[in-house]
């Protein structure tokens, strides 16, 4: 599914802007809206799989409709039929995305969930990037037609469901904690303790911190890559955190998670810094890089700190609620990056981001550790 989503999402901001003439504003619109929709459901997903006791169900009505929404992109003339497909596509992802992390967590033991997380990532992440290479060909070959393109990245996404119809199996889950309630209970929230929002608190300031990547496509167009390279920025931000995940992982298992969370929170300071100031796409292309750093540094170290702190019972709706909080931060953070971007410039939006990750690192450094034993 990676494959699929990825080649719609690395030519998708390009197709907005200058296919249908688009605003960058509205880029940031439609990617936060349909991220934040995703994360919304994943609350419920997550309630409901804790629920059934089951994961597979959901993970498979969830890729089915991303793989339902793939044909309308090709078709869409206009930013309404681009949203409804992107909604749905998102919605399917937040319907599997919790009960997903949620099924890591019931089929491994804690000592190697960092490794099982960053695995996890490594292994989406080498669909991110073969997605844009794929699509990278396909713009060759098509001509630079984006839409052909689109219509392409329908097959990888059946691939998918057909997989999970056939290669994943639920696991059997029988413990002493059996009660599981809705996550809009005052009573469930109040089963998450305190480590649990710190860990909630410092996700939600770095995803503030990173807004949508499709302005990094946009900042390299700026800065003179060509249409039918474009999904290159993904490819090498991608390769880089396909890479890093793991390693990240197993550091985590043996030296901890807060000094990797400071790392991965100043890199992105970097990485915001050097896309501020780049006119070259060499500096740009560094910037990138960078990002696909922190995310390799940030990203499974988060669920490794949520399936740690939370419940057992409740381990898929800790995940659904990690989710919300982000996604809603990641909507206002795409919706101010598209505004700064519009009437201020490129630069204004880096350094929002440059500024929202620094908070995140004295965060860090302040209270806002996490208990190693826990």
């Amino acid at each position: 599914m990676d494959v699929s989503s990825e080649i719609v999402h690395a030519l998708l901001p390009l197709f907005l802007t200058t296919t249908l003439g688009l605003s960058v504003a509205l880029v940031g619109l439609v990617d936060g809206i349909a991220e934040s929709t995703a994360s919304i459901v994943k609350v419920f997903s997550g309630y409901i799989s804790d629920r059934m006791r089951r994961r597979k169900p959901l993970i498979l009505i969830g890729y089915s409709l991303s793989a339902l929404s793939k044909p309308f992109f090709p078709l869409a003339g206009g930013l309404a039929l681009v949203l409804a497909a992107r909604f749905a596509d998102r919605i399917g992802k937040g319907i599997r995305g919790a009960p997903r992390d949620a099924l890591i967590a019931d089929v491994t033991s804690p000592e190697i969930r960092g490794r099982a997380y960053g695995l996890r990532q490594s292994l989406d992440t080498t669909g991110a990037f073969l997605g844009p290479l794929l699509a990278i060909g396909l713009m060759v070959l098509l001509a630079s037609d984006i839409r052909a393109v689109f219509w392409v990245a329908a097959v990888p996404a059946g691939l998918a469901v057909l997989l999970i119809i056939f290669a994943v199996n639920d696991r059997d889950r029988h413990h002493g904690d059996s009660e599981v309630r809705a996550p809009i209970r005052l009573n469930d929230i109040g089963r998450l303790d305190k480590n649990f929002w710190r860990v909630v608190a410092i996700g939600a300031v770095l995803t503030l911190a990173r807004f949508s990547e499709a302005f990094l496509i946009l900042k390299a167009s700026a800065d003179g890559l060509p249409l039918a390279l474009a999904p290159l920025v993904l490819v090498v931000m991608n390769i880089v955190y396909a890479l890093g995940a793991y390693p990240a992982g197993a550091l985590s298992d043996s030296l901890g998670t807060n000094r990797l969370l400071l790392l991965g929170a100043f890199t992105l300071v970097a990485a915001d810094l050097l896309l501020a100031s780049s006119s070259s796409l060499i500096t740009t292309f560094l910037g990138i890089a960078l990002w696909g750093v922190h995310l390799a540094l940030t990203q499974g170290l988060f669920a490794k700190l949520v399936a740690r702190v939370a419940p057992l019972a409740l381990r898929g709706s800790a995940f659904g609620l990690y989710n919300l909080v982000t996604g809603v931060a990641l909507l206002f953070a795409s919706i101010v990056a598209g505004l700064l971007w519009e009437y201020l410039g490129a630069d204004a939006t880096f350094l929002f981001g440059a500024s929202l990750a620094t908070i995140s690192g004295l965060m860090l450094v302040g209270g806002f550790r996490f208990n190693e034993n826990s």
